[in-house]
């Protein structure tokens, strides 16, 4: 039995130990790592419980002064300040450190800043420990390597310079050292995206990768209250309570509510208002600007049509509403020609179930590994934020494909990070993906499975007389212009238009009367505005994307009569399967 085996019969760590480094001692213990890379929600604060009192402390001095704090030399590095005795508060472990460490490398000024000649520095010193007889004489050794995808960056074995390649290299050699694994010595990568680190290392078996998770309700209930002095009493008129602070502060790091509540502080505390502005800040900062929050103003009540649609949103989002989130979809392919109101009818379930929405940017980078880092980023804030609805718009272009290739790879690493948190069911009812095209043909069919995004609503322009009436009305209440259609004539000319045209109509007519000196529409504008529109004609890539949206359709109720009946008869989807063939031939051919 190693040393540290028999150290694990009496393993007993603390409570109030975070769930990612009670990993790290069950894989160091059982012997299965002495090798970890850390990465996801590092840069935070670490709640610590000393007996008195609870302190907050950065991942690595958590490290040095708890996880590792009886070890003989616990040791930090990074590209800034080379190498360092990671002692914490406590002075006497810091000399007794240093003594070691003078002995070892010399006097602390002649310590050597470049990473090459500190790693065969402690090559040797790992050496020098392993060939001691006496257990009495030999150093348990922990050396944290803040920052670490500076040393071992990504990139092709062909392509990475000779020092990354040996600091891998050396990496490895230390994770598969059998001596190594079987006394006291550990050593942690400190990276924010797994993605940031070279892949031999991060995907060999000997290293154990432990994702840092954002802050959970305990961690965040300590943190409070261990800030109350910055936090109302709740007397004033409407300030959060401690409670609704922590109940409402998922997804934000420790560091982004102490921001939040030094701002507010002043002030007697956050009004609910003040909240949701600078929590969407502080998130949208996390995530490097690759999410935006959306506030949504509208509810299903505005969308006209799309009747079956709209009713099977509105069960969900009482479903998830009522506590039953374990019956709602994994997520919703939203599709239809372009103009349809795809973003809008997004927008509006959210608004109706109440619940954050946010839309993902484009997270995209020229810099080999940095694209996965950004999505990493992204979805480490999604896991701890919900229950939220992440709109994706362009789907099928945004998303990247399995088998797409000129990027090095990227697109299909993307594809599949995506496809596994899509599919990743601890998240029913948490996470709710709205993916949104009009070329749904396009979309990998491994994201429009079930179990992903499950129910396909197919939207169409509106088909009747009425329908145009109430979108004309609708629109005009989305831009705060009123509109009077009774003494409109539409004609056949009308009914081809679509939801983007009808808006479009009514800011024209806005446009007109504005021009005119005047703040409201008169019939004259709108019947102006009318006339001289001319609708898109490109009839055959919008009757292409109609068909698309009515093949991809998963439920009949929420085709109209038309589709239904043509999709009914015998042989109806194959002939309109093959329709769609021709058509994409002829799009791409012009």
């Amino acid at each position: 039995m190693s040393e540290h085996q028999e150290q694990a019969v009496n393993l007993d760590l603390p409570d109030w130990y975070p769930s990612w480094a009670r990993q790290i001692a069950e894989l160091y213990f059982s012997g299965t790592s002495c090798f970890f890379i850390l990465h996801g929600n590092v840069h935070d604060l670490v709640p610590c419980d000393d007996g008195s009192k609870t302190e907050f402390l950065s991942v690595t001095e958590f490290l040095g002064e708890y996880l590792f704090g009886r070890w003989d030399i616990v040791l930090q590095h990074n590209l800034s300040k080379g190498l360092q005795a990671l002692a914490g508060r406590d002075s006497e472990r810091h000399q007794a450190m240093m003594r070691d460490l003078t002995g070892l490398f010399g006097h602390y000024r002649n310590w050597s800043r470049k990473p090459d000649d500190i790693l065969l520095t402690l090559d040797q010193m790992i050496e020098r420990y392993l060939v001691e007889d006496d257990p009495e004489k030999r150093k348990r050794l922990a050396v944290v390597f803040d920052y670490g995808q500076y040393l071992v960056p990504p990139g092709e074995a062909v392509q990475i310079s000779g020092s990354i390649a040996s600091r891998v290299v050396r990496f490895l050699g230390w994770a598969r050292n059998p001596y190594i694994r079987r006394v006291n010595m550990a050593f942690c990568l400190v990276s924010e995206n797994l993605s940031d680190v070279n892949d031999r290392l991060a995907q060999s078996p000997h290293v154990a990768t432990i994702e840092v998770p954002m802050p959970d309700e305990a961690a965040r209930q300590r943190f409070v209250d261990a800030r109350a002095g910055k936090i109302a009493s709740g007397d004033g008129a409407d300030r959060l309570t401690a409670k609704q602070l922590v109940s409402n502060s998922n997804g934000l790091s420790l560091l982004s509510l102490e921001h939040l509540l030094s701002q507010t502080s002043r002030s007697g505390g956050a009004t609910s208002k003040q909240f949701r502005t600078l929590k969407k800040t502080a998130i949208e900062r996390q995530c490097g600007g690759f999410l935006e929050f959306v506030e949504p103003k509208h509810t299903l009540d505005l969308v006209v049509g799309h009747t079956a649609g709209c009713r099977r949103l509105r069960q969900d989002a009482q479903l998830i509403s009522d506590g039953n989130s374990d019956a709602a979809p994994m997520g919703y392919l939203i599709c239809g020609p372009v103009g349809t109101g795809k973003t809008f009818l997004a927008e509006c379930y959210a608004g109706s179930i109440g619940i954050p929405c946010v839309k993902l940017k484009n997270f995209r980078s020229k810099y080999v590994g940095e694209t996965e880092g950004n999505l990493q980023r992204v979805l480490t804030v999604l896991r701890s934020l919900g229950p939220v609805i992440v709109i994706i718009d362009e789907a099928d272009a945004s998303l990247g494909d399995r088998n797409q290739s000129g990027d090095s790879g990227t697109s299909g690493r993307i594809f599949a990070m995506i496809a596994q948190q899509m599919g990743d069911t601890r998240y029913r009812g948490k996470i709710m993906w709205m993916l949104l095209t009009c070329r749904p043909d396009l979309l990998p069919i491994d994201l429009k499975r079930q179990g992903r995004a499950e129910v396909h609503i197919p939207l169409f322009y509106p088909d009747n007389e009425a329908e145009i009436r109430t979108m004309f009305k609708v629109m005009g209440r989305k831009n705060d212009v009123t509109i009077d259609m009774d003494d409109i004539e539409l004609d056949q000319r009308h009914m081809e238009l679509s939801g983007a045209d009808i808006e479009s109509v009514v800011l024209t007519a806005r446009r007109v009367a504005l021009l005119d000196g005047r703040s409201s529409v008169n019939k004259d504008d709108l019947e102006a505005a009318l006339t001289e529109f001319i609708p898109s004609s490109q009839g055959l890539e919008k009757n292409m994307q109609e068909i698309a949206a009515v093949l991809e359709c998963t439920q009949m109720d929420f085709l109209n009569d038309e589709w239904r009946e043509k999709l009914q008869s015998e042989g109806g989807r194959s002939q309109l399967q093959q329709q769609l063939t021709k058509m994409r031939n002829l799009v791409e051919q012009l």
